[in-house]
């Protein structure tokens, strides 16, 4: 699915010049897993974490990125012909791949717009809250029949605080459920009045120590936990998330440490268990990044209900898989 595709709403709504925009990367509709009921899943680009096993390496950067599908490449050569950045060139050896020099890439898109094969991509675009409002409301049926809503999820979309909360606020103010999928890494002000206008909380904790939380995010987790603590006592239903990667947050002591901590929570509706998969390995390819777990495979189910048994004897509300 080319980038066309993936945005087609974006297309069909057209540019009213609103002055507040997100930059958001997709939207999916007809979502289940991420907050109940039928979902429209917002992702908004741009995350201050840098964790290790990043699924989405699109969300990171703070702006809009070109991405290259290899296999979906036809070798028409119509991309170097419509740059005007001279940014594209086509490799040196018999049959190599044509290169993007991103440095130089001024993000015009003509590119990715003459792609037939939607093997060239750019990735964000900035939407304002109207623009965003006539694609929720197109599946608002879906919403009231099985009791779904709006999940925004990113990168992090607290990123974008005043964006998030005007969305969330009309969203609210239609009667539609709220949801977001944060790392709660923000300061505390500034999420307070995010968390007025949501209706469920979806938050990681992806390591206990803080020590191992910089070195698999580049960021401590003081202010995460601080904040899971205040959210749980706003009342506020938070469903609580663990990323599970085998030999790196798996331990007998980091699921105790993480158990311990959720059972001092009130409003927690489950703990979710995310086992690790790699199916974002490409993406990192299309952006011209390294992997950063290379040779980390998944967990099988078996080694899943393994490590997790300790925690369903506990007695907490375990949901794997989301």
């Amino acid at each position: 699915m080319n980038w066309r595709e993936k945005v087609l709403d974006f297309d069909n709504i057209g540019d009213r010049g609103e002055g507040l925009k997100g930059l958001i990367f997709d939207v999916q509709k007809f979502a289940i897993h991420d907050g109940g009921g039928i979902r429209t899943n917002v992702f908004l680009k741009g995350c201050p974490l840098q964790c290790l096993w990043c699924s989405n390496p699109e969300s990171l950067a703070y702006k809009p990125e070109i991405t290259f599908v290899t296999n979906n490449c036809i070798g028409c050569g119509k991309c170097l012909e419509v740059c005007p950045a001279g940014a594209i060139h086509q490799g040196e050896t018999a049959g190599e791949d044509i290169i993007i020099d991103r440095e130089r890439c001024t993000l015009c898109g003509q590119c990715a717009k003459h792609c037939y094969a939607g093997a060239i991509n750019i990735i964000g675009r900035y939407v304002s809250v109207p623009d965003l409002m006539q694609i929720i409301e197109r599946d608002r049926k879906f919403y009231e029949q099985s009791g779904g809503g709006v999940t925004f999820s990113g990168g992090e979309p607290t990123a974008q605080p005043e964006f998030l909360k005007a969305a969330l606020a009309e969203i609210q103010k239609r009667g539609i459920h709220t949801a977001i999928e944060t790392s709660s890494l923000l300061p505390w002000d500034v999420y307070a009045s995010i968390l007025e206008h949501v209706d469920l909380v979806l938050t990681d904790i992806k390591h206990m120590d803080d020590a191992e939380h910089k070195r698999l995010t580049g960021v401590s987790n003081q202010l995460i936990l601080d904040n899971i603590r205040k959210i749980s006592r706003l009342g506020i239903p938070v469903k609580i998330r663990l990323p599970l990667i085998p030999g790196i947050n798996d331990s007998d002591s980091n699921l105790e440490a993480t158990a311990e901590f959720v059972e001092q929570l009130s409003n927690v509706q489950s703990l979710d268990i995310l086992p690790y998969h790699r199916l974002g390995e490409m993406k990192y390819r299309q952006l011209d990044i390294s992997y950063p777990l290379k040779g980390v495979e998944s967990p099988t189910v078996e080694h899943v209900e393994e490590r997790i048994r300790a925690l369903r004897e506990r007695g907490l509300n375990i949901s794997v898989g989301g």
